[in-house]
């Protein structure tokens, strides 16, 4: 018999599923239509929901709040963009922003585990504005300018290939790519490790007596949340062809807080609806009035008051229900 834990992540996976059935409609429509505008929205909020992912696992399993994570999401956007300018291999993009990362990651979190509760927060925020700063004021990275004119390529996976220019194309391997993250994440998290994870939120002074070391779950939480979001970011300069400051600033950190708050901390799916209908909600309202943030804002608070558990609070049990009793029928 499964436990709650595992229950529940099937009924994530189910949520998944229905996501991705989703989204292939969506593209499907899009194609018909002829569609740009729309699928290049809807892959752009599959990217920040991939940042949103990578928050998730750290405050929903570890217990960390980060404010920081644009620094890794604008780190991979940086890089590939830079690679992407000499070489134009996606495979070479990402592999250099997955090996950077985790040395960067190892870095920040050793510095940023140091601390605990609102110290961890402060210090994640303030690793983030200091290389939002200097970014920003980086001539040989555009400054406040970014960088500009990065080249369409091709994703070549030797029996086929999807360029970047293509809405349906991009839009689809983004989406494959984002689920994968989802996948590898949820595969981790349902491990013994884990397990360790949701132990050490839930009391990590009792954790030493379980015969566990503390510091090195908590790093390595640190380093693969890096991962996923520096991951997740460096497709951001594929689709737009330019990488931005504002992409490292508190905006992009607290946007993707926002998004794993109202689709339900914990859940990682609610990471990826919470960013899509962030950046759809942003797109809509924003096409009615400059003040959608205020808008958004008091939409976050609904959330919080009437939804503690966020959006997932109240699907995924129903679902996780479901798939019990077909189980024991």
């Amino acid at each position: 018999m499964a436990d709650a834990l595992t229950r529940s992540m099937r009924a994530s996976h189910v949520l998944v599923a229905i996501l991705v059935v989703a989204s292939l409609i969506f593209a499907a429509i899009g194609v018909v239509n002829g569609d740009t505008f729309y699928l290049r929205l809807g892959t752009e909020a599959l990217i920040f929901a991939g940042l949103a992912l990578s928050v998730d696992v750290l405050l929903g399993y570890t217990g960390l709040l980060s404010l920081g994570q644009a620094l890794y999401f604008g780190l991979g956007a940086y890089i590939s963009a830079l690679v992407l300018m000499v070489t134009p291999s996606f495979w070479a993009a990402m592999g250099a922003t997955f090996v950077a990362t985790i040395a960067i990651g190892a870095i920040g979190g050793f510095i940023a585990n140091r601390v605990r509760g609102v110290y961890f927060a402060l210090i994640t925020f303030g690793m983030a504005q200091v290389a939002a700063k200097v970014v920003y004021n980086a001539r040989t990275l555009g400054a406040s300018d970014g960088l500009i004119g990065v080249p369409i390529i091709k994703v070549d996976f030797g029996f086929a290939a999807i360029s970047t220019a293509s809405p349906a194309g991009f839009f689809l391997f983004t989406l494959a790519f984002i689920v994968i993250l989802y996948a590898l994440a949820a595969y981790l998290l349902d491990t013994p490790f884990g397990r360790l994870l949701i132990a050490l939120k839930a009391n990590e002074r009792r954790v030493p007596f379980l015969g566990y070391d503390t510091v090195t779950p908590r790093l390595l939480a640190y380093v693969i949340a890096a991962v996923i979001a520096a991951l997740s970011g460096a497709l951001y300069p594929m689709l737009r062809g330019f990488v931005s400051p504002e992409l490292l600033f508190f905006s992009t950190s607290g946007n993707a807080v926002i998004t794993v708050v109202t689709g339900g901390v914990g859940t990682l799916v609610g990471a990826l609806y919470g960013g899509i209908l962030l950046t759809l909600m942003k797109s809509v309202i924003g096409s009615y009035t400059e003040h959608h943030l205020i808008v958004i804002g008091l939409l976050f608070m609904g959330a919080v008051i009437f939804l503690p558990r966020g959006l997932m609070g109240i699907v995924r049990p129903a679902i996780a229900r479901i798939l019990e009793r077909r189980t024991k029928s």
